[in-house]
């Protein structure tokens, strides 16, 4: 049946998407990596948080019983690396090492779980439910032009920004990170918890 393009359900769409993602927010996070000299490509990076978010919008539910993994699960996955990132950002130390032979850092974390991460996935498809597809898909590239934007000019906002304001927000968004980690954590594995009573 054809779907008709909608403003209004685009922009509704990228509003939510946006929030969840908060490119603007991870701005001292990148700046962080970079000074640790790990390498982020920006089209890299947004072009594989794409294919993750187009893949379980479609393939999700398929994905995830493929290899026996719950939604809980998966977002207890993902909040240890969030954990991780945000320990090194607020304790200035190098915990995920750099691995010349890889892609630096556009996979992990930037692609996932920064961009592509459990909640945003999560609210990707449960807008299956309110929105047409082809507004969803719209607006969720619209996010994903807008993440490209911000990683490729990355150099260029954080000297706007200057040395010790990026420090002070690295430390902020930090312990915001570490915050947001233990609660997707903490949903995620009391959903777990219950999965295991009720199959008990």
């Amino acid at each position: 049946m054809f779907q008709s393009i909608n403003i209004v359900e685009i922009f509704s769409t990228f509003l939510v998407m946006f929030a969840i993602i908060d490119i603007t927010g991870s701005i001292p996070i990148f700046v962080s990596m970079r000074e640790q000299g790990k390498k982020i490509n920006a089209l890299q990076a947004t072009g594989a948080a794409l294919l993750i978010f187009v893949a379980f919008y479609f393939l999700g539910d398929a994905l995830l019983r493929l290899f026996s993994i719950d939604t809980g699960s998966f977002a207890v996955a993902g909040s240890l690396v969030l954990f991780i990132l945000a320990l090194e950002m607020v304790l200035g130390r190098e915990i995920i090492k750099n691995e010349p032979t890889m892609s630096g850092a556009s996979i992990v974390p930037i692609a996932f779980p920064l961009i592509a991460g459990p909640g945003a996935i999560t609210a990707l498809i449960s807008l299956r439910a309110e929105y047409a597809t082809i507004n969803i898909l719209l607006g969720l590239l619209l996010n994903i032009l807008l993440d490209y934007m911000v990683i490729r000019f990355l150099d260029k906002i954080a000297n706007r920004l200057g040395g010790e304001i990026i420090y002070v927000l690295r430390k902020f968004f930090g312990v915001i990170l570490l915050a947001m980690s233990v609660k997707l954590f903490a949903g995620g594995l009391s959903s777990v918890i219950k999965d295991v009573v009720i199959a008990v």
